[in-house]
């Protein structure tokens, strides 16, 4: 299928989610994220913060518990249409943008373009590692300019059962997706 009719078709499914649906895979999702990946104290991690409008995953379990673990936390902010890499803490101030994206008040870029993990928005990924996001191609540019050791990892609700015919030679692909059954890897040697 093309891009835009799974962004569609992924759209719709998620939207049918009751909010506890949402809510019990969320956990889930996190549960396995944890038990796989097994986060340290002072590891880096790049997450994306929740629009509940569209019904995103919610990184807030994933954002507290790393919180409390001392690994550091480092969310996007779209600057002059530039995506930056802002630490937070737990005391960050956040605002929330024309978009309804929750974000730090500060406009910091940290500067940093190494994270052990960075967990990844999207509508749809399929076997191959390949994502359909939004389309505006923040994370695109953001995995261009991180370290290629970096794990990108994209987390969903749903498991890949369809190819993106439409992937384009420029197109990054993530290392892992963590759905509420399964971590699938994509690239050997990662581990």
């Amino acid at each position: 299928m093309l891009k835009a009719e799974l962004r569609r078709k992924y759209t719709q499914k998620r939207k049918a989610l009751s909010t506890d649906e949402a809510f019990l895979l969320c956990q889930k999702i996190f549960e396995n994220f944890i038990r796989y990946f097994s986060p340290k104290e002072s590891q880096k991690v790049h997450i994306f913060i929740t629009i509940p409008a569209r019904m995103e995953i919610d990184t807030q379990i994933f954002i507290h518990y790393f919180l409390a673990q001392n690994i550091r936390v480092y969310v996007p902010k779209i600057v002059a249409d530039k995506l930056i890499n802002i630490e937070i803490f737990k005391d960050t101030v956040f605002e929330t943008n024309s978009w309804g994206i929750s974000e730090p008040v500060s406009n910091d870029d940290s500067g940093e373009n190494y994270f052990h993990y960075v967990i990844t928005p999207l509508l749809y990924c399929d076997k191959k590692g390949n994502r359909v996001g939004y389309g505006k191609g923040f994370y695109d540019g953001l995995f261009q300019s991180i370290s290629p050791d970096s794990k990108k990892i994209g987390i969903n609700y749903f498991d890949p059962d369809e190819d993106i015919d439409d992937v384009w030679e420029n197109d990054i692909p993530l290392d892992y997706l963590v759905t509420p059954r399964e971590v699938l890897s994509f690239t050997s040697g990662l581990e």
